[in-house]
């Protein structure tokens, strides 16, 4: 003979409102195959529910649950019965209730996290050395390029975490929703790209500076090989708790800053240069050379795959998203955290590209070498040849600089920076790959399975270069990732932009008219700078075969027309329905899908009406 327990008033409450997140939940989901969960009516349901007498709860509460067997957590997002989520209930962080319309420290600190491990892509050893060769080439001319890029790149983070936390669907599980199979599958290798190029920059620059640590007694080869370890050392930090990893990444940028604003304070460059630089929007008598960094500096401080891992990352806390006024909050929260995190980040950057204005604008590889001589800096002498070529601009190069100017403590000092810029980048470059797996795929692995296949990935070529080549070579392919990386951008900018402009999905909080014309404007400006700066380096870089140069154009070609089929998607997102109309365009491209097909309106702050 069953059993059943009357529970209290208090806990039924407690089970309904997770009952109601469930079905919020399952509304959100419009499958496209045959797997589709079933969607249920929780208006109908909650009625039923308040209509029980306590002989009713009784049944009500073994029903409830069995519902609730195998919920592992609270977020509004399910696209399949067995996908596992990103955070569990367990993991996720709460956000203490204080009055809404009140600023609070005490609540910004709960929503501090998110945006500084996102900020983390800022400072990896790629955006280094594109600041580090910024200043070689146009001295503090560049600076206001610099504060441009970070200004863009706030706005779509922006737009990335607004994503999140309105829907508490991230990017890529959003292009499971919207695109068709064949496409969102091109648009994940894309994606994937993106973040295994980014990966072998951290894996370059985690290799230079043990090089350079080690004073050359761990070759390259080795340094290369040690990042397999220390990425699954930080696996090992992420079983204490996301909180715990989020202290530890603070405590790599914060050893960043130091070491980098060390390297600035000992340099004191000239200030009213640096805030000349700054804020006048020109580049008086710059070469091409200067003009090619500055392209660079946009190509590699915005990171395609940066947007994915943000409206993921805000996930990892609890929002109630039935009430606007939380959402509201979020937003404005998780939005001066990233002011905050990107403002760090940008000071770093401006440290670097300061320091080697100051010292190695208009030098020479004789006019180091003769420091070098002078200052008795015995690494210094072999590394630079006595000619007059322009110096070598790179992160080991410059490292050795700054041992012959300020001594070896100078030197030690930017390894171990560069060390901290390596090793922050490793993990949130695993997190991006694990959250567009999930995403693109309905998948997810074991985040140990993740990272070697990242890692195996990245590795094969850098460790082949490494073996085969010297320092020299490994800098010229962080060039060449960051074109890459470059490349991918549209990938993740266009669904950003039509995403959040879509009433379908993001509700009262769709992009204003406004804002629909600045992230418009600004990602043609990008990617008009970025294909600058891929033409630029492939027509530098590229061996002219004839096989080589075939491929090209056949990427050329596939890369234009599916950036053009993610215009037109982007389009109707934002609103030109009239391209609907199109039979062609309704059977290849598709129409927005609301993220609750069978209701009016997922949550209150959603109605279309």
């Amino acid at each position: 003979m069953a059993v059943f327990t009357v529970l209290p008033e208090k806990a039924i409450e407690n089970i309904r409102g997770r009952i109601r997140q469930r079905l919020i939940t399952l509304m959100h989901v419009k499958m496209q195959n045959s797997d589709t969960v079933p969607i249920m009516d929780p208006t109908v349901e909650l009625s039923n529910m308040d209509s029980s007498n306590t002989r009713q709860n009784t049944v009500e509460n073994s029903r409830m649950r069995n519902s609730l067997e195998g919920i592992k957590s609270s977020e509004n997002t399910m696209l399949s019965k067995t996908t596992i989520q990103t955070y569990t209930d367990e993991e996720q962080i709460d956000v203490p209730d204080i009055t809404e319309g009140h600023f609070s420290f005490r609540k910004l600190w709960a929503f501090t996290g998110p945006g500084f491990l996102m900020s983390i892509a800022y400072l990896d050893p790629g955006n280094i050395e594109s600041d580090l060769q910024a200043g070689v080439a146009a001295s503090y001319k560049l600076l206001w390029v610099l504060l441009s890029a970070n200004i863009l790149s706030l706005i779509m983070q922006r737009l990335s975490a607004r994503l999140g936390v309105v829907t508490g669907i991230h990017l890529a599980e959003m292009c499971y929703m919207q695109y068709k199979t064949v496409p969102r599958f091109m648009l994940w290798i894309m994606v994937e790209i993106a973040i295994i190029g980014s990966d072998m920059q951290e894996v370059i620059g985690t290799a230079i500076a043990l090089y350079l640590l080690s004073n050359k007694a761990i070759p390259l080869w080795g340094g290369v090989l040690i990042t397999i370890v220390d990425t699954f050392t930080f696996l090992f930090l992420d079983k204490y708790g996301l909180r715990k990893l989020e202290f530890f990444f603070g405590f790599l940028i914060t050893v960043m800053a130091i070491t980098f604003g060390y390297e600035y304070i000992v340099t004191s460059p000239p200030q009213s240069e640096v805030v000349a630089g700054l804020f006048t929007p020109w580049c008086k008598n710059c070469d091409n050379d200067a003009i090619t960094q500055a392209v660079g500096i946009v190509g590699a401080v915005i990171m395609p795959h940066n947007l994915y891992l943000h409206s993921a990352l805000v996930k990892s806390r609890k929002i109630d998203r039935t009430k606007k006024v939380q959402v509201q909050d979020a937003n404005m929260y998780f939005f001066t955290e990233a002011c905050i995190a990107l403002f760090v980040s940008f000071i770093i950057n401006i440290f670097v590209v300061s320091v080697f204005a100051y010292g190695l604008f208009d030098k020479s590889n004789k006019d180091v070498y003769t420091m070098c001589y002078e200052n008795n800096f015995t690494l210094g002498i072999e590394t630079f040849e006595n000619n007059t070529n322009d110096v070598e601009a790179d992160l080991y190069h410059g490292g050795i600089y700054l041992g012959c100017q300020f001594g070896a403590a100078a030197m030690y000092i930017w390894g171990i920076g560069i060390l901290a810029s390596g090793q922050s980048s490793t993990m949130t470059g695993t997190y991006a790959g694990q959250f567009a797996m999930e995403g693109f795929l309905n998948l997810q692995w074991p985040r140990w399975k993740r990272v070697l296949v990242t890692r195996v990935i990245a590795i094969i070529p850098t460790l082949a270069v490494a073996f085969r080549a010297n320092i020299y070579n490994l800098s010229t392919m962080n060039e060449l990732l960051n074109a890459v990386m470059s490349l991918q951008l549209p990938f993740a900018v266009l669904p950003t932009i039509g995403f959040t402009s879509s009433l379908q999905i993001m509700g009262d909080f769709k992009n204003g008219f406004t804002n629909k014309v600045i992230s418009c404007a600004l990602g043609v400006v990008v990617f008009a700078v970025n294909i600058y700066f891929v033409i630029d380096t492939v027509e530098e870089r590229v061996t002219k075969h004839w096989a080589i140069l075939l491929l090209i154009a056949i990427y050329a070609i596939f890369y234009v027309l599916f950036c053009m089929y993610l215009i037109v998607h982007t389009a109707i997102q934002m609103g030109a329905t009239r391209l609907t109309e199109n039979a062609f365009i309704i059977k290849y491209v598709g129409h927005p899908r609301d993220v609750n097909p069978e209701s009016s309106s997922p949550v209150p702050y959603t109605m279309q009406g």
